[in-house]
């Protein structure tokens, strides 16, 4: 039985200042890094054949702490855009209750946390969706189907389209999921590639 493992990066410089974040590359503070050993500790004892990540740094920078943290840096890693944290557009940098004040809660809010409506420039998670599920099948489900255990470091919202996907929420059940930062979710597949088993 195959194991998927997810994991949010550890706590960004951006995520401590509040800011929305999207495609800026941004590494993680300290306390990321903290996130990301106990991340390595918690997974030390499992087989990991392939790990995967977005093109940003603190996807990056966390996923090298966890494979060190299990005594496994030599891990083949594949690195792709197509993981990367759904774009906020033009909001990106700006404080998240700065931005409420000057365009509304209720704006900001519904930016955030709807499933189809885009935020200026940016990508709505529908969007976010449509551009990692086809790379997660056509990339990442063969490998599980062959039995290998997989390691996908990524983001937020990268991850909530996974997890969507794996669990076949609605966008109504989807948006109400947190990803919390360096917390590994871990999916076990039966012979016929169903998740027979979900464990955080």
């Amino acid at each position: 039985m195959a194991k998927l493992f997810l994991v949010r990066h550890g706590q960004s410089l951006w995520n401590l200042e509040n800011r929305f974040t999207g495609w800026q590359d941004i590494d993680i503070t300290e306390a990321g890094i903290e996130e990301a050993k106990k991340t390595g500790t918690a997974l030390k004892k499992e087989k990991i054949d392939i790990a995967f990540t977005s093109a940003l740094i603190r996807a990056q920078h966390t996923l090298k702490i966890i494979l060190s943290e299990m005594g496994k840096p030599n891990t083949p890693i594949i690195i792709d855009k197509a993981l990367n944290e759904r774009s906020y557009g033009s909001l990106e940098g700006l404080n998240k209750a700065e931005t409420a004040q000057k365009y509304g809660d209720e704006q900001v809010y519904t930016w955030r946390r709807s499933y189809d409506i885009v935020p200026p420039g940016g990508e709505s998670l529908k969007d976010t969706y449509n551009r990692v599920i086809p790379y997660f099948e056509s990339k990442i489900a063969p490998l599980l189907k062959k039995g290998e255990n997989v390691l996908i470091v990524a983001h937020g919202n990268s991850l909530r389209s996974l997890v969507m996907y794996l669990e076949h929420l609605s966008p109504e059940e989807i948006l109400e999921r947190e990803i919390a930062t360096g917390v590994p979710l871990t999916y076990i597949f039966d012979e016929y590639f169903h998740v027979s088993k979900r464990e955080n």
